[in-house]
Formats: structure tokens, C-alpha cells, sequence
């Protein structure tokens, strides 16, 4: 039963009744988070950019330690992007950081240091979109703007029993009409983030709680017995199986390490040398070419198993210390660090998982 306009199902009424009991239902259930304390433009945007592709409660640690760290926009401007990464460790997604790092630099050079008010300077900063803007605007400054994310899009569909394709160009716009006409003349943050708040914890993905539902009378999705199977399920991502291999280069107290470099997983971030195995890889061969260093004895040390986005990695991780003094001349991304230091680097998951077996060696 395919929706075709908002306006077909709720009439003002409705979407007055929509607003006052989501408005009564957010009082008395909205999750205790910190960013929800002295809501500032500033914190709010931290706040959305950590929680993209994030869950809530991943994101609360590293927001507090975050915010110690760089408590306005200019002391995050001001921060190398090394130590922005590397608080940002662990979180995934890194790209993110790097833009939010750009986005303050933007704020102090074009906007003297005020993160702006306006949508079209908000949505022009590095790693913002028309979600992100809306939801910043609207929860910190009350701005009347719709917001259209995973837990929203979910509910809206649900509410209008929408069994189409949510992704579709036709259903993204009639599903942010749809959010622009159910907003309040007032308190228009709150009411964003009661949407998103319901989503999140009563209309789940899986097994929605329909009977604490406070708006479930206004919903086609369960008047009709069909909510559970909307949104349509897409098809799945399939996944690719690779293998790996990680090598810790060592030489007397230090070990080499390699920063992630533009186009790469992790840019910015230091990682043991990473290589694809494949069935023509001569392992200590590479290594030897690239650090122009003879490597020939290989000692396993570990096997690490990841993902990232659609690669499910299998990480071999080797040991290994040159046979022959290192090079005096400088190595192009690479660099020598001592074991001790390796705590305060900005390391990926793998590298900072295989650091801490080299310290409890």
C-alpha cells in the first residue's frame, strides 16, 4: 500500500495530535546524553557528526573526552589533526574527523570563529549535509527545519505505511515534505529529536514496540498489521573475504610504522606496513624493497580478524627485525617510532591492537 502524498493520510488534526503526544512521550523518556546539556551550535554539531553510522551509546565516551579536549571551535581549529585523530580512535569512519577539523579552520577563517546560523553556511562546511545542517539548527537554535535520517526515515515510513523503496529519489522527497509539514511552530528541536528518540528506542528496525508506541492510533503501518515489514528489506551487502598481512619492523627499541596516505583507508593515521596477500607475494621481498633494508626471518605473531565497510579482513601479523642497520636517509611515509611511544600515535584499530601485544611482549 504504497503512499503517494502525506497530506493524503493526516489532515491537521492528526499531525496536531502527532506533535502533542510525541511532545508528552520525549518529557518523560529522552535518554539522559550529555549533548543534550547546554546545547550550543558547536556541541550539537560534534554530536551529529559522531553519531553518523554510530550507535548512541559508542558515542557518549569519546563525545565527553572530545569535548575536554577541544571545548570550542577554536581550539579544535588550532589542534594538530593528529590529536583530533587520534581521540577520534576506535570511532570508525575517520573521514569524518578530518572534516570536522576542516570545518572549524572554516569557521575561524569565514565566519570569525562563530560556528554560523544560516543553513546555507552551515551545509557548506566540510562533512555537513541537509540532515546534519537541520538537525544542528534546528535542535541548538530552534530553526524550523525538517531532518531526515535512518530512525526518521524508518518511523515515516512506518507511520505512512510507505512499502516503497525509501532510498528512491520519489520517496526521499516526499518523505522530507513529509517531515517539513509535522513540524511545530515551536520547540521544533525538541520535537526533531522526539522523532529520532522514537525510533531509536520503540520503532525499532527489528520487532518495533508498537504498543508503547504514543502516536501507534496515527500510524497506517500498525492499523494496517504490516509495520514490522516496512521499510522494504533491500538487498544486503555483500561482502568480500580477504587476507592481509601486517608486519612489525623492528630495529633495537624501535619499531617502523607508515601514515595512511590521500586515498587509502586510513589517511592520516600510522599503521604497521599492510600488504594484500595474494598468491604472488613474497612478503619479506616487498618489505625489503620498500624500506631498502634486507628482511628475511618472519615470526608470526598474531591473527586479527575486521571489517571495514565491505571487506571482511582476515589480518596476518608478522614480526620481523633488520638483519642490517636501517637506513640513514628518510623513508617517504614512514618513520621510526620506540614502542613507548606508540600509546600517543594515532594508530587504526588493527595497529593499536597489535601495539598492545608488543608492549605486553
Amino acid at each position: 500500500m504504497s503512499s503517494l502524498s502525506p497530506d493524503l493520510f493526516f489532515d491537521s488534526k492528526t499531525k496536531s495530535r502527532i506533535r502533542r503526544r510525541l511532545k508528552n512521550w520525549f518529557a518523560k523518556n529522552q535518554r539522559d546524553l550529555p549533548w543534550r546539556k547546554n546545547k550550543t551550535l558547536y556541541r550539537i554539531w560534534v554530536s551529529e557528526i559522531m553519531l553518523q553510522q554510530t550507535q548512541v551509546a559508542t558515542v557518549i565516551d569519546y563525545y565527553k573526552r572530545f569535548m575536554r579536549e577541544f571545548p570550542n571551535v577554536r581550539r579544535l581549529a588550532e589542534a594538530d589533526v593528529q590529536q583530533v585523530l587520534k581521540l577520534w580512535e576506535g570511532l570508525g569512519y575517520y573521514r569524518r574527523a578530518r572534516q570536522m577539523h576542516a570545518a572549524a579552520k572554516v569557521i575561524i577563517e569565514k565566519h570569525r570563529g562563530r560556528f554560523p546560523r544560516t543553513f546555507d553556511d552551515v551545509v557548506a562546511l566540510p562533512g555537513i549535509g541537509r540532515y546534519t545542517a537541520g538537525a544542528i539548527l534546528s535542535i541548538a537554535a530552534d530553526q524550523p527545519l525538517p531532518i531526515l535520517e535512518g530512525n526518521t526515515e524508518r518511523l515515516f515510513c512506518r507511520l505512512l505505511a510507505h512499502d516503497d523503496d525509501p532510498k528512491s529519489a520519489a520517496s526521499q522527497k516526499m518523505l522530507w515534505e513529509f517531515s517539513a509539514a509535522l513540524l511545530p511552530k515551536t520547540a521544533v528541536g525538541d520535537f526533531n529529536q522526539s522523532l529520532m528518540e522514537l525510533g531509536a528506542l520503540v520503532c525499532t528496525p527489528k520487532s518495533p514496540k508498537c504498543s508503547d508506541c504514543p502516536i501507534r492510533e496515527c500510524c497506517l503501518g500498525n492499523l494496517n498489521s504490516v509495520a514490522e515489514q516496512i521499510p522494504i528489506k533491500l538487498n544486503k551487502m555483500k561482502y568480500e573475504s580477504v587476507v592481509e598481512a601486517a608486519v612489525v619492523v623492528t630495529s633495537g627499541k624501535q619499531v617502523l610504522l607508515r601514515k595512511g596516505q590521500p586515498g587509502e583507508r586510513w589517511v592520516g593515521m600510522w599503521d604497521f606496513p599492510r600488504y594484500r596477500v595474494t598468491p604472488d607475494l613474497d612478503l619479506p621481498g616487498q618489505i625489503t624493497r620498500d624500506i631498502g633494508c634486507d628482511v628475511q626471518n618472519l615470526e608470526r605473531l598474531c591473527t586479527l580478524n575486521h571489517a571495514v565497510t565491505r571487506f571482511r579482513i582476515q589480518l596476518e601479523c608478522y614480526l620481523t627485525a633488520l638483519s642490517n642497520p636501517r637506513p640513514k636517509s628518510k623513508l617517504k611515509d614512514y618513520r621510526w617510532f620506540s614502542i613507548q611511544q606508540l600509546p600517543d600515535l594515532a594508530l587504526n584499530v588493527t595497529a593499536r591492537k597489535i601495539a598492545v601485544k608488543l608492549a605486553t611482549r
